[in-house]
């Protein structure tokens, strides 16, 4: 399927063997019992690798089910207000415990409203408190910090706590 009159042609070690005709490097490829693999059709010449195909595919599989597994992670949000009542506050932090349980992230975020801005110290205690009490499941992510009237904190699971992600 290559139809350039001149392509670079690297080994199965990564070997540069050259620039030479197709024709030539599919005659070294069927010596070895491998195929020819355009990897680059934009280079000047274009690049073809010498390797076992099926074993290429087979690895990129394996690359791509790996990596789909590591990003079912999400970010989930919790909002608090400055006069968050403590059954809302227990309410919402079971909420976040699910979450982290799940092996989602959390992200708590105290949010002022108007003059509340002046408290700042009690929007970080009410983080501080959130924090505690996820302590046994999750480690802080993200140290808590100031976004315009915001003020947040990022819980992830604790793998050393032996938090697992539930299917």
């Amino acid at each position: 399927m290559i139809r350039v009159p001149m392509i670079r042609v690297i080994d199965v070690d990564g070997e540069m063997l050259g620039v030479m005709p197709p024709d030539k490097a599919l005659g070294i490829a069927a010596d070895r019992g491998v195929d020819l693999v355009e990897i680059a059709p934009n280079a000047k010449p274009p690049v073809c690798k010498i390797i076992d195909y099926g074993k290429y595919q087979f690895e990129q599989k394996k690359r791509e089910k790996q990596q789909k597994k590591t990003g079912v992670s999400k970010l989930k949000e919790v909002k608090f207000k400055l006069a968050t009542d403590t059954h809302d506050f227990d309410f919402k932090t079971r909420h976040a415990r699910d979450f982290i349980k799940s092996g989602h992230k959390v992200k708590a975020t105290v949010f002022f409203r108007g003059r509340e801005i002046v408290h700042k110290d009690l929007g970080i205690e009410l983080l501080k408190k959130f924090v505690a009490q996820m302590e046994d499941i999750a480690k802080i992510d993200q140290n808590m910090k100031m976004e315009g009237p915001n003020c947040s904190v990022i819980m992830a699971p604790d793998k050393t706590k032996g938090t697992k992600p539930e299917e």
